[in-house]
């Protein structure tokens, strides 16, 4: 094949008078190769060529602007010239698959368009080279594009653009295509190259092809079985019914299981749908299922043709005797496992269920020390910060746990700085037993995704407040720390679920357990004081801490009034927090219909749960309640409840 040379079939190009339609078709050997179309065997469109051929023969490169565009015959022979003086190399557009017409119906083609760089190595360029390389059999062609520029722009300011469409391609070869401008330089080259693989026939772009059609691409066989089962006479038949299609005349059908193949074949006539029934013996049958092909044999693919398949499941129907046995040695296997343990049990003293009962009933706990606990929050919203600082009155007043919050240290933070403020604080509870509390809102999913590469976020209410922005550094420092496995323990993620989800949680803090407040409350709490709710053997309890019952104090009442009015709005504005999001950091304060900043009062009432003399965070109570106790000196965390 590589060494002999055929005829060229002279209707297969024209060559106009105004120009020269050139294609190359070539082998990588030494000795040039012209091909006569090939023709598929019992194929309607007999006359479809399969080689590389351009689609339309009256080609053309003239377009506004440009005179004298010529395409030529590809030469082995280039003019060279030195490098200062040879134009700069092409850059591509666009390489499209798709189909085009000729005169036996839709083929696959490629469409290939480039652009010349519009600089000063415009004024020496004399054309464009393109070549087209088929990896799958080494064919190839080649055309060659003469033309002057004498602007470095097209009459429409944009760049001076080239393409050779309808080149017809065969579906899954892969093509190879090269363009260079010329002259080309003594030295170097500037040809661009890109590889192209032509889809299947499966593919959308060019299913409809008539290629592919020949190959069934568009058949859907809308396969129907029918079983039934003659018991008295033990016979199953099978009816198989299928839809034909136009490019393949007959087909053969098959059903096979373990044990025996049983085919048939079927032309297709002039009917549009097939019926094919197959009868066997339900002795000769040992699985329930039979598979089912169907193996057409189009124009093209002939013997090698897509075969939709089916499984058949007999069993409803009729259930093979080895299924038959293989239950029934189940169920004595099963019966004798049960049998065995029923007898362990009676020979195995009564258990004493009593006491087991009573173990795990709720047990009172007395919390030995008093915790500090670090929150990291965002400030998503008015009502949201509200939330946040009577969570943090209800941890000092009803937990009686030192809670470390931006907002109440204020002073301090403008000292440091908000990185410096930060890292010391977590620097401070990894070298002790306290926990950094991770409160989880769609503010903090927004801004994960920002440090992750999304759009950045500013938030209304950062914008307000004199600290910012303190999330997205807190991230930054906590993240690392957080899936070390030594400082695991020292972190606790949650959200409110009554006005966040868990899909507010970030990626990385999926890996931990996500408490739901105020439902999970008493569980967190155990956390922060090192302990776990259940024990082996008994269950701990904190009177007041419940889901039913943290309302019932005057810090609690606060907390859950302030968590049912952000409800509330949300239910009123569904697209809250997107009314919340600013464009850039800068703040318009027309803008808000909301109170955004808070009123001194606020922080007032709430500045004293960080003052680190314990005593003095009771200060204002004026009853006491027996929740809670530290150490043999039995000091009450006390509250009007």
């Amino acid at each position: 094949m590589f060494g002999s040379k055929q005829k060229l079939n002279p209707t297969a190009f024209t060559f106009s008078s105004s120009f020269f339609t050139v294609l190359r078709l070539a082998l990588k050997s030494t000795d040039s190769l012209t091909l006569e179309p090939r023709r598929a065997p019992n194929m309607a469109s007999a006359d479809t060529l399969t080689l590389l051929r351009i689609l339309n023969e009256q080609l053309n490169c003239s377009q506004p602007g440009l005179d004298h565009c010529r395409m030529n015959n590809c030469t082995d022979e280039h003019i060279t010239v030195p490098q200062p003086n040879a134009p700069n190399g092409p850059e591509w557009d666009r390489v499209h698959v798709g189909v085009g017409m000729d005169k036996h119906g839709l083929v696959p083609v490629l469409n290939v368009t480039w652009k010349i760089k519009s600089d000063a190595s415009i004024f020496s360029l004399h054309g464009s080279e393109i070549s087209i390389l088929d990896e799958s059999t080494n064919e190839s062609m080649c055309v060659q594009f003469s033309f002057t520029l004498r602007q470095q722009l097209n009459p429409s300011y944009s760049k001076w653009m080239f393409s050779l469409d309808g080149v017809v391609v065969e579906p899954g070869h892969t093509y190879m295509v090269s363009v260079f401008n010329f002259p080309k330089p003594v030295i170097g080259e500037s040809r661009i190259r890109k590889q192209i693989t032509v889809p299947g026939c499966v593919d959308k772009s060019i299913q409809t092809a008539q290629m592919c059609l020949e190959n069934g691409s568009l058949w859907d066989p809308h396969m129907v079985t029918a079983v039934s089962v003659d018991k008295k006479h033990k016979q199953l038949t099978i009816i198989v019914g299928f839809q034909a299609t136009e490019y393949s005349e007959r087909y053969q059908v098959s059903i096979e299981s373990h044990g025996f193949h049983d085919s048939k074949n079927v032309s297709k006539g002039n009917r549009t749908s097939l019926n094919v029934t197959f009868e066997r013996g339900l002795w000769q049958l040992s699985q329930c299922e039979l598979l089912l092909k169907i193996q057409p044999f189009f124009v093209r693919c002939n013997n090698d043709c897509w075969r939709p398949e089916k499984i058949i499941d007999y069993c409803p129907y009729y259930p093979p005797r080895t299924l038959i046995i293989k239950a029934t040695v189940g169920l004595l296997v099963v019966n004798g496992c049960l049998a065995y343990l029923l007898w362990r049990t009676a020979c195995k003293a009564p258990v004493d269920t009593s006491s087991s009962v009573a173990k795990e009933k709720p047990e009172d706990f007395q919390v030995q020390e008093r915790k500090r606990v670090l929150i990291i929050y965002s400030l998503d919203h008015p009502l949201y910060k509200n939330i946040v600082l009577k969570l943090c009155g209800f941890l000092a007043t009803k937990c009686g746990t030192e809670v470390i919050l931006d907002l109440l240290d204020s002073t301090r933070l403008e000292v440091l700085g908000s990185i410096q403020w930060l890292d010391w604080h977590r620097q401070q509870i990894e070298n002790s037993s306290d926990k950094i509390l991770i409160l989880c809102s769609p503010g903090v999913q927004a801004k994960w995704k920002a440090i992750c590469g999304d759009k950045q976020v500013f938030l209304r209410v950062d914008t307000c407040s004199p600290m910012g922005d303190m999330l997205t550094p807190a991230l930054s420092l906590i993240v690392p720390n957080f899936i070390r496995s030594a400082s695991f323990e020292k972190y606790i993620v949650a959200y409110f679920d009554n006005v966040c989800s868990e899909e507010d949680v970030p990626p990385p803090f999926n890996i931990t357990v996500r408490y739901k407040l105020m439902k999970q409350f008493e569980e967190l709490f155990f956390r922060i004081l090192g302990t776990e709710k259940h024990q082996p053997g008994r269950v701990n309890h904190i009177k007041g801490l419940s889901e039913d019952e943290y309302h019932q104090c005057p810090s609690g009442r606060a907390l859950c009034d302030a968590i049912e009015a952000f409800q509330a709005y949300q239910l009123e504005h569904p697209q809250w927090f997107e009314d919340e999001l600013l464009e850039s950091p800068e703040f318009n304060f027309g803008e808000t219909s909301f109170e955004t900043c808070d009123q001194p009062s606020t922080f007032t009432n709430l500045i004293k749960y960080r003052v680190p003399d314990f005593s003095q965070v009771f200060s204002h109570v004026k009853t006491q309640e027996n929740n809670f106790t530290e150490g043999e000196t039995a000091l009450y965390v006390t509250e009007k409840l």
